[in-house]
């Protein structure tokens, strides 16, 4: 499968190839939880996770110790655990809150969790299980590891096409604006 979306600011969309399939977006939900959390905690976020280059793989375990359980950036996994902590803590039902949120920015009730994904993510996450562990025992994760992991999980498994991810991501090119509105959904 190979397809893509592209959205302007003009409010013109292209497209070709399978863009309307919908596929588990992975690390791609990184971008919006990162959009959420600073929404909800906005620069108190940086006191947790950094915004440096890792120059390491996006699941190594060795820069933790050397950087005190402070991950290099929310876009590598042991920084977005810390951001998906964040969000553990600040509601009560953080999936919901994070699929309300991608509803609210694309105008798209119908962007889910894929539940297949989701318990194979949980099956093989054996490094992630060891990552969020090492950040608790440097107390970067104030949550239960379950708690942690079950919204990191369901996180990487939203399932969205290259149409709804063009949709979601026009905001960060138009001033934190949904296409054709004057409502901020990013400060």
């Amino acid at each position: 499968k190979f397809g893509m979306h592209l959205y302007d600011l003009d409010g013109n969309n292209y497209c070709f190839g399978d863009s309307n399939e919908r596929f588990s977006i992975q690390s791609i939900s990184k971008v919006f939880t990162l959009a959420l959390g600073m929404k909800v905690v906005g620069d108190q976020l940086w006191n947790r996770v950094g915004v440096e280059p890792s120059g390491d793989p996006f699941n190594s375990l060795s820069q933790l110790e050397n950087d005190s359980g402070i991950p290099r950036n929310p876009f590598i996994n042991a920084g977005a655990m810390v951001v998906a902590d964040v969000l553990v803590s600040n509601f009560t039902n953080p999936k919901a809150a994070l699929l309300a949120f991608l509803h609210e920015i694309t105008g798209d009730t119908t962007i889910d969790y894929d539940p297949v994904v989701a318990a194979s993510e949980r099956s093989e996450g054996y490094r992630n299980y060891a990552m969020v562990n090492y950040l608790k025992s440097f107390g970067n994760i104030e949550n239960s590891v379950e708690d942690v992991l079950d919204f990191y999980f369901h996180q990487c498994s939203i399932s969205m096409s290259c149409r709804d991810l063009s949709n979601a991501s026009i905001i960060f090119a138009n001033d934190g604006k949904v296409m054709g509105s004057d409502r901020e959904f990013l400060t």
